[in-house]
């Protein structure tokens, strides 16, 4: 049996992204610039992706950017509003606990002479919005917040965090990183305040190297890759036809069904952590997202239960995808407080609507068994 608990960190493709992708490479393979037939066929499928994500986002087709990810989107984002307004104020304001590729980005801005502060959250991961008041000056010209943590699946107040915000100057620029979000919920920026959001493909069936940057028309933007002018001058280089078209039938697909996948999800994990928690030493600290779960299993470090699983077919992770290969202590374990021994033997398990309550009770078993045998292993 093989079991795949690691929906975060990507997700498989579904026959519908295939199929549309698999015509971008056999029929229409032109280049979208290009003016002839082939050219026009391809940039049919631009138009496509983006439609069907301003339908979704509540926004205009024009306000949609498409890249080559969601990192991609985060650093287009950050890089690229803190540049084109920097005469108005260099303070930007994030939290400890966002993803590497606003982390990252962030730093870079420091580097370059930006003030950049980090917003404290609670136990349970949630921004705290007494300091983002606190936080909040005359020269921020921007905040940048996840919508949905990565890592522990907490879900952040951004409707009550962009009214923060744009109370206190509405010139302030509100970037949220949804690439965990996207596909799991409703998210209506222009809505709520919100002047930027970024998404990501592979974490809602389409492929990966897919992604997007939704930017109120009204926002000044600076491009951070320059070429040939595409994507209104905002992200030069030939676009990636069949990984936009794939983005765009993953999002028409996975919306047109998203209550009854929201609530497989859920049912999947609300399983595994009623079971898995009732065995000793296993403790839970998840947030509201349906398809993340976060549990601590003390006297066992992660990475040793991460490959015995694997060893039984099951498949999760020991925290975000883009910084496993270079093992650490998770920045937002240690933010919300857990212990050096939990630090050490926390993993996350994440899922998606193919996934049944029936590998869910198989995973608590195979934990039944492995738990005390690797907790005796750890003692000698």
């Amino acid at each position: 049996m093989e079991i795949y608990f690691d929906n975060a960190a990507t997700t498989r493709v579904i026959p519908e992204v295939r199929e549309i992708m698999l015509n971008t490479f056999d029929e229409e393979y032109g280049n979208p610039s290009s003016m002839h037939k082939k050219g026009v066929g391809a940039e049919r499928y631009l138009r496509y992706t983006r439609e069907v994500l301003s339908r979704q986002l509540k926004c205009a087709p024009k306000e949609i950017i498409l890249t080559s990810g969601g990192t991609e989107a985060n650093n287009l984002a950050l890089i690229g509003i803190a540049q084109a307004n920097k005469r108005a104020g260099n303070h930007i304001i994030t939290t400890g606990i966002e993803h590497a590729s606003v982390y990252n980005p962030v730093l870079y801005l420091k580097d370059l002479g930006f003030e950049v502060s980090f917003l404290r959250v609670d136990g349970r991961g949630k921004v705290d919005l007494e300091d983002l008041c606190k936080t909040l000056c005359k020269d921020t010209i921007l905040v940048s917040t996840m919508a949905v943590n990565n890592e522990i699946g907490t879900v952040e107040p951004i409707e009550e965090i962009a009214k923060i915000i744009k109370d206190y100057n509405t010139d302030i620029l509100y970037h949220v990183d949804a690439i965990q979000a996207f596909g799991k919920m409703n998210i209506y920026p222009k809505r709520i305040g919100v002047d930027a959001m970024s998404l990501s493909g592979h974490k809602l069936h389409g492929p990966k190297g897919s992604g997007a940057l939704f930017v109120d028309e009204r926002v000044k933007l600076r491009p951070i890759i320059y070429g040939g002018g595409q994507e209104r001058g905002f992200r030069s280089g030939t676009e990636n036809t069949a990984a936009i078209a794939g983005l765009g039938k993953a999002a028409e697909v996975i919306y047109g069904r998203l209550d009854e996948n929201i609530k497989a999800m859920k049912l999947v994990k609300d399983t595994l952590i009623a079971g898995a928690t009732r065995i000793e030493g296993v403790t839970d600290h998840s947030g509201e997202a349906p398809h993340i779960a976060s549990l601590s299993f003390r006297g066992v470090r992660s990475e040793v239960l991460l490959h015995a699983l694997e060893n039984k077919g099951i498949y999760v992770s020991a925290g975000s995808a883009c910084s496993s290969n270079h093992p650490a202590i998770s920045g937002v374990l240690k933010a919300i407080g857990l212990d050096k021994e939990l630090l050490e033997s926390t993993l996350r398990f994440s899922f998606c609507e193919y996934n049944t309550v029936e590998e869910a009770e198989y995973t608590i078993k195979v934990l039944e068994e492995l738990l005390p045998q690797l907790r005796r292993f750890t003692r000698r």
